[in-house]
């Protein structure tokens, strides 16, 4: 994870105008936004990808799995837990990720006059590689070290702009699909050749294919109930144990068994809150083999035991959506 600090602006008087023309831009995206809804939760729009996230109050904590997504800040302030590391984005910063990693987010700034609002645009590593191709953009990474799978941002007038011009289909009946594809192709090329965006973005996508990681990452993603060990994984992926571990953590920051298990956890958790499904039905679902062991490691990620976490749940009436925007 990495804050990329602002570009500095040689006359103070310069810096001065473009964060004015920056809030007003952010401002006219708001209003648009209060146009489409004023409900609180997730509104997915006409545009496919383009969803509004509002909240009126702060939020508990809420746990769950950041898919490859950008999402942007209009107003308000939500804190990101990554980890062991916890970041803070507010308006204007933006938060992208890559891959899909078990992170947590809260809302820590919104009132009903000054609610939170987010702008999140969902996207595939296959629509990056695209992109890059056709712009003939290197993907080869730049240093060795490579960061998580997720970073925050800053920002500026071409983002904003393109974000004008999705919300500004919404209100179209025509031709959505297609223009808003090309916008988004916009917005992932302004992202691969920024001053920072790129080299991360270029170093996850090196992760994902040209790295056994990638193949790691996807599989016990897909094969989180399944019972391996690290030795059975790393062979399938033609990496040392060593080597799979630390790449595994520098992009998700947790090893492969500590990803499975909290996978696992978030899934019970969705089971048991969409319908009649009790805690050891949901621990032997998700791939658990000793009710006890998932009791004591529920309460651990989530604070709570199954039935008295789903009893607080249901009376605060969550949603049950990661809402990582």
């Amino acid at each position: 994870m990495e804050f990329m600090p602002e570009q500095r602006v040689g006359k103070q008087a310069n810096f001065g105008k473009s964060v004015s023309i920056h809030k007003k831009a952010l401002d006219q995206l708001i209003a648009m936004t209060d146009r489409i809804t004023s409900a609180d939760g997730r509104t997915p729009t006409i545009v496919p990808f383009l969803t509004i996230v509002r909240s009126s109050r702060e939020t508990p904590k809420s746990q769950g799995v950041l898919t490859p997504s950008f999402c942007l800040i209009l107003r308000g302030t939500k804190k990101f837990y990554l980890g062991q590391e916890i970041f803070h984005y507010s308006a204007g910063d933006y938060l992208t990720s890559l891959i899909d990693i078990p992170a947590a987010a809260q809302v820590i700034d919104a009132t009903e006059e000054s609610p939170y609002i987010g702008l999140r645009v969902d996207f595939t590593t296959q629509e990056i590689a695209s992109v890059a191709m056709e712009a003939e953009i290197s993907t080869e990474p730049k240093e060795k070290n490579r960061g998580a799978g997720a970073f925050i941002g800053k920002s500026d007038a071409a983002l904003l702009d393109i974000f004008f011009r999705l919300l500004t289909l919404v209100d179209k009946s025509k031709n959505v699909r297609f223009l808003s594809e090309l916008i988004k192709r916009e917005m992932i090329f302004n992202l691969l050749s920024g001053d920072f965006g790129h080299l991360f973005l270029q170093k996850a996508l090196f992760d994902q294919r040209a790295d056994g990681v990638g193949k790691a990452i996807h599989w016990v993603k897909e094969n989180y109930a399944r019972s391996f060990t690290i030795e059975e994984l790393a062979k399938s992926c033609n990496m040392s144990i060593s080597g799979l571990h630390h790449k595994f953590k520098a992009v998700t920051t947790m090893g492969p068994l500590q990803y499975q298990k909290q996978l696992r956890l978030l899934e019970a958790r969705r089971l048991m809150l969409s319908g009649p499904m009790g805690a050891t039905t949901a621990a032997l679902t998700v791939g658990y083999e000793s009710p006890s062991q998932f009791n004591r490691e529920y309460r651990r990620l989530f604070g709570l035991p199954p039935l008295q976490d789903m009893k607080s749940l249901r009376r605060t009436s969550y949603a049950g959506g990661f809402e990582d925007s």
